[in-house]
């Protein structure tokens, strides 16, 4: 999705917003940031807890189902008058209804699985939430929140969730504020949405630099330890 020409793109907005500044921006669009697999387990306890009584709400009835099955069997081998006793049908009526749950379990999670389905069933707080920390972990690894001033932004976006985050160091975050970083955020919306990333990132590296440069402007030439590309996980 990212080519090399993007890459440079992408890089040559870094480079010239940061010569205005001594802070630092670092760029990280990832596929994913979690399978979500509570999504499919809790789609399956569901399922398995309420499809039963609702399947026995719409008329279908354990017991009922149980004889018929008993008579259908017993009709092909040529024998009749099978009973069972109280003990022994309350047994298979229960192994039945245990088997059901984990029918429905199974199914309900396999289908919940599929990225399409899964997407809509994640709560959007989930999301947000799993974004959140996996840009947390990226501005910790790229070490911004060692920068001189505390002045490191970074702006993250997770396809598969749709979501765009960017932090800020509180050296600059309580300056700016957050008009500047809920722009730059739909700048980076805006080249998703329209197929082209770069475009949404070099426009979201343009906002924030600027802000850089209006309360951290540069004071010389500084070493750039981090690298100007987009990082891909």
């Amino acid at each position: 999705m990212i080519t090399e020409a993007d890459q440079k793109e992408i890089m040559a907005a870094v480079a010239k917003a940061e010569a205005g500044t001594d802070g630092e921006i670092v760029c990280v669009m990832a596929r994913q940031v979690s399978a979500y697999p509570e999504v499919s387990l809790a789609a399956g306890a569901a399922a398995a807890l309420i499809g039963p009584p609702v399947i026995m709400a719409l008329g279908i009835h354990p017991v009922d189902v149980l004889h018929q099955v008993m008579a259908a069997s017993t009709s092909v081998v040529g024998w009749a008058g099978v009973g069972l006793s109280k003990d022994a049908e309350t047994t298979m009526i229960l192994d039945g209804y245990a088997i059901l749950q984990a029918v429905l379990f199974t199914v309900a999670a396999l289908f919940a699985s599929i990225p399409g389905i899964r997407h809509v069933l994640t709560p959007s707080s989930l999301k947000k939430s799993r974004v959140h920390k996996a840009a947390w972990a990226q501005f910790a690894a790229t070490g911004l929140h060692t920068t001189d001033g505390r002045t490191g932004v970074v702006i993250f976006a997770s396809l598969d969730d749709r979501i765009v985050e960017i932090l800020a160091d509180e050296g600059i975050h309580a300056k700016v504020g957050d008009k500047v970083w809920d722009a730059a955020v739909k700048a980076v919306q805006d080249g998703m949405k329209a197929k082209s990333p770069a475009k949404g990132f070099v426009k979201a590296v343009e906002i924030c630099g600027a802000a850089l440069a209006e309360h951290f402007p540069s004071t010389g030439p500084h070493a750039n330890d981090l690298s100007d590309r987009l990082l891909e996980l």
